[in-house]
């Protein structure tokens, strides 16, 4: 039994399946364990002398948000497309 993937994707939101909707939480998540990251551990960072602001977990959970941003911007250009 094969899946048929040559049809059609709905263009609303609601053609979202989950695994598009799952994507979506990865930025957000990573976003929030940098900051959590930061107010937790940014104390000991200032401390150390010579450690490099790009050094920790911080730094890290903010570029694996950023890398994780291109669904959230499929999702917006998917609605500017919509409105417009």
């Amino acid at each position: 039994m094969s899946i048929d993937n040559s049809a059609p994707r709905p263009t609303g939101l609601s053609g979202f399946g989950l695994a598009d909707w799952l994507c979506l939480a990865a930025a957000p998540t990573f976003a929030m364990m940098a900051l959590l990251t930061a107010a937790y551990d940014g104390h000991d960072m200032m401390c150390m002398s010579g450690a490099s602001v790009l050094s920790g977990m911080a730094p890290m959970y903010l570029l694996m948000a950023a890398f994780h941003m291109a669904p959230w911007l499929r999702l917006m250009a998917r609605r500017i497309g919509h409105s417009g």
